[in-house]
């Protein structure tokens, strides 16, 4: 074939001719790219299995991911009692997955010293609620003991380290609480604590705990509680006192900085 002749064509034939070479080397290089040179060095195929590292301390970790051709990073730390420090807690990919040679593992290592938190108010609780909150927060439930007290399960302190703590102090998580309850045994007189200040719903908790029902409810004098929330202006019996197992106690009701009218002298008019 004269090649001078084939170029020089300009005929529709010669341009699909020409067209054609150009497809065959573009998928010739192409083959080549994707199926030769690309897995070449991306070593197509070529697959390592993560182990499982959890446990394995932090100083640990390098020279058995290398054997494994891999590399580790920490990207987060948490805690838990049942690991040693530095050790890992979780990783990314989990164990078993097939990923590349050299692929960074991410790890999170278990905290040296546990996190702190607040320790939650169980008082006049029952125990039974005591027990979730305790679980929620994650603090563990160590000794009850009972003391006389016409409140069966009511919660009347929480220790720490055998001591009695108030709410609010900072523990560190998984701290063993022990909890003081009433046995039901006690005398049926006992004090009665105060509601004044509490919104309504939650002046009647503390009433139920306390085993003494509701009384007379009123609201107080050019007060409005529409549309608002009620709080306990007054109570009686008063705060203090005696009371027995059952009494009913009366509330008066007030929407918040509710202030009583003040009385006027009638021997001044």
């Amino acid at each position: 074939m004269d090649m001078k002749k084939f170029f020089k064509d300009n005929s529709v034939e010669a341009l699909l001719k020409h067209l054609a070479i150009v497809v065959v080397i573009l998928a010739f290089f192409s083959i080549v790219y994707f199926y030769i040179y690309l897995p070449n060095i991306t070593n197509h195929g070529e697959f390592v299995v993560v182990p499982d590292l959890k446990g394995i301390k932090q100083e640990e970790l390098q020279d058995f991911l290398k054997k494994h051709r891999l590399r580790f990073s920490v990207y987060d730390s948490a805690f838990t009692d049942t690991l040693p420090a530095l050790s890992v807690l979780r990783q990314i990919p989990i164990a078993g997955a097939q990923v590349k040679e050299n692929r960074t593992v991410l790890v999170t290592l278990n905290r040296v010293s546990p996190p702190t938190l607040p320790m939650p108010d169980l008082t006049d609780g029952s125990l039974l609620n005591a027990k979730a909150v305790l679980k929620s927060n994650e603090l563990k439930l160590g000794h009850i003991y009972y003391e006389p007290s016409p409140f069966k399960n009511l919660v009347r302190e929480f220790r720490f380290h055998g001591k009695p703590i108030a709410a609010g102090t900072r523990l560190p998580k998984g701290a063993v609480i022990d909890l003081v309850v009433g046995d039901g045994f006690g005398p049926a007189d006992f004090t009665i604590g105060n509601v004044i200040g509490d919104v309504y719903e939650t002046a009647l908790r503390k009433l139920s705990t306390w085993n003494l029902h509701l009384g007379n409810v009123e609201i107080m004098q050019g007060a409005d509680t529409t549309g608002t929330v009620p709080y306990v202006f007054k109570q009686y019996p008063l705060s203090g006192d005696s009371v027995r197992v059952g009494d009913p106690v009366d509330l008066w009701l007030a929407p918040k900085g509710y202030k009583e009218p003040e009385k006027v002298n009638e021997e001044n008019l």
